[in-house]
């Protein structure tokens, strides 16, 4: 168990930390940095298909595949964002055209794109995901579902300039 021991010196250390820091500082999230860029998932670029049509739905829908796209830094949201979506569902295998078709964000940089029912492959429920349309990085995105019975899943994309 840890014992907090307020003495002269610690008080005085904690006073030195908030000036050399400013009260700002206890108040405001660090934001030196800003957000970091999304990487790549390993896996993620499997059975992507270029070009892949943009889509009122994909399939007979019945499962909700949505996120966000934002710029790397400041956070604003990027519309107008080419978001490919594919996976292996009830309607067909992830390697088939019939199982792809992409989207665009809205203003407020959010995208959603109904779609069949995924189910598991190789044991694990998984959608994929690319932002390919070239004005930032590359991103390929392999999330996993909690369970094959969930009937969204979301990906949110933080892009880097190409």
């Amino acid at each position: 168990m840890t014992t907090l021991l307020l003495n002269r010196r610690n008080l005085l250390v904690a006073g030195g930390s908030v000036l050399a820091t400013g009260a700002s500082g206890l108040l405001l999230p660090a934001s030196a940095q800003g957000l970091a860029p999304t990487p790549s998932m390993s896996g993620g670029a499997n059975n992507y298909r270029k070009g892949a049509a943009i889509v009122q739905r994909i399939g007979k829908g019945g499962f909700w595949m949505s996120g966000t796209v934002r710029r790397a830094g400041d956070g604003a949201p990027l519309s107008g964002q080419r978001i490919q979506i594919w996976a292996h569902t009830t309607e067909g295998q992830e390697h088939e055209p019939q199982s792809h078709g992409a989207t665009l964000t809205d203003k407020d940089g959010k995208f959603r794109l109904e779609m069949p029912q995924i189910i598991p492959i190789f044991g694990q429920p998984h959608g994929h995901l690319a932002y390919d349309s070239g004005e930032f990085k590359t991103v390929f995105l392999r999330p996993l579902m909690r369970s094959a019975k969930d009937k969204s899943l979301e990906a949110h994309f933080v892009l880097q300039p190409a």
